[in-house]
């Protein structure tokens, strides 16, 4: 097993038939410690100095990067069609303590059965596609 204490680069220079990956789940990518396993059967241990990025360098050996990649995952994308659409999902979200991401004409909310409960009740348009969520991190109130 390989033991990684940080990232070697944000990214690879190396073509993708030189990558091997390393998939992880989002949850992953919050922790200091953990464990995971590349495509190759390449066995890791994690004592992290600093949180992984997606697509970061993790390991280097024989011509090959190995990289991390979040798994995509499913999510509620509710449609803000107007500022004060938006302001209201915001906040309503927001008092639900979800992770959250905002984008230039939705907001992406965890998929928790809180926020099912949440849209159906308030009758927003919304989807649930699969895709790599990246929401903003939470900062402690000062």
């Amino acid at each position: 097993m390989q033991l990684i204490q940080r990232s070697l680069a944000p990214a690879s220079d190396l073509p993708a038939e030189q990558q091997i990956i390393l998939h992880a789940e989002r949850r992953q990518f919050l922790k200091r410690r953990w464990r995971g396993i590349a495509a190759d059967g390449t066995e890791f241990g994690f004592d992290l100095e600093s949180r992984l990025t997606d697509g970061c360098v993790i390991f280097h050996q024989d011509g090959h990067d190995y990289i991390a990649r979040q798994l995509p995952e499913t999510v509620y994308q509710v449609l803000c069609g107007t500022p004060a659409q938006a302001a209201l999902v915001g906040w309503k979200v927001g008092n639900l303590h979800l992770p959250a991401q905002i984008l230039e004409d939705a907001i992406l909310v965890l998929h928790d059965e809180a926020m099912a409960q949440l849209l159906a009740r308030e009758g927003w348009a919304f989807s649930e596609p699969v895709l790599r969520f990246e929401p903003l991190k939470a900062i402690a109130h000062s």
